[in-house]
């Protein structure tokens, strides 16, 4: 669904932000991008979304499809309208419209109401809170309904392709979990889903396949479960949390391969 080849992004012609990237998002799956503050992972979802030009940033070299078409350049609306939509770091909700407001802009560019009802029943089913609070202001949520309100907003736009940036982010643990769950029930309800993440263990348990950004360049990637039982991985961002995460990928993984075989790990130097 998604491809992107030899990506180079700088910001104001100057700041080198990703350098020579390439990755697949097939369709149906839930790819995850894990790296620390830095990496580019950001960058990443700004060259996809069609917001990079909202900050001063360019594509260099290299190409980005979507459906097989070329996107580079293309404006968010025009991504949108694709079917390309971004869940953005630190949420981003209109903290003084009420929940039902923000998810109503959500939805403001799909013209038909049939679809539009859909996507909202979908949303109230997801998080059934968010249909209880409808009329209260977004910004007296809590930190994780706010998540949930960002998330059920971009699904408004009836999306392909999710792209989600760090939604673990400063949340409590349990929400954090309840964010992994919510991420593989959209997917098995048929939206594919790029990953942005710090919290490796949440997302490579609910990814299928999943790269490591450094300082710009991918220095890993795999499916989920070989990068969770990689030793690099598991030091850098794991820690001693692996088992769940590499057993719950491993169960996974026949299904969302597909093709009979498991991918190698592929390794690059910057």
């Amino acid at each position: 669904m998604l491809q992107i080849r030899n990506l180079q992004v700088s910001y104001g012609g100057a700041v080198l932000a990703l350098r020579s990237v390439s990755l697949d998002v097939p369709e149906g799956a839930v790819v995850a991008v894990l790296g620390s503050n830095g990496a580019g992972k950001t960058t990443l979802l700004r060259s996809v979304a069609g917001t990079l030009a909202d900050y001063r940033g360019a594509v260099d070299q290299g190409a980005i499809e979507f459906a097989g078409t070329s996107t580079v350049g293309r404006s968010a609306s025009a991504m949108a309208e694709a079917g390309v939509v971004l869940v953005p770091e630190g949420r981003r909700i209109f903290t003084r419209l009420t929940v039902a407001e923000n998810l109503r802009a959500g939805g403001f560019a799909v013209r038909d109401r049939a679809r539009k009802a859909a996507a909202l029943r979908r949303v109230h089913e997801l998080f059934p809170l968010l249909h209880e609070r409808r009329d209260q202001r977004a910004g007296l949520l809590s930190g994780g309904q706010q998540q949930m309100l960002a998330i059920g907003r971009a699904l408004m736009a009836c999306p392909r392709l999710l792209l989600i940036d760090e939604p673990s982010l400063g949340l409590a643990p349990r929400m954090v979990g309840r964010i992994g769950d919510v991420v593989k029930e959209i997917n098995a309800q048929g939206t594919t889903v790029l990953l942005i993440e710090q919290n490796a263990t949440m997302a490579l348990g609910v990814a299928s396949h999943a790269f490591v950004l450094t300082v710009g360049a991918v220095t890993l990637s795999g499916s989920a479960a070989e990068l969770a039982a990689d030793e690099s991985v598991r030091e850098l961002y794991l820690g001693r949390a692996t088992d769940q995460a590499a057993e719950q990928a491993e169960a996974r993984e026949p299904a969302i391969a597909g093709s009979g075989r498991t991918p190698l790990l592929g390794r690059w130097t910057p």
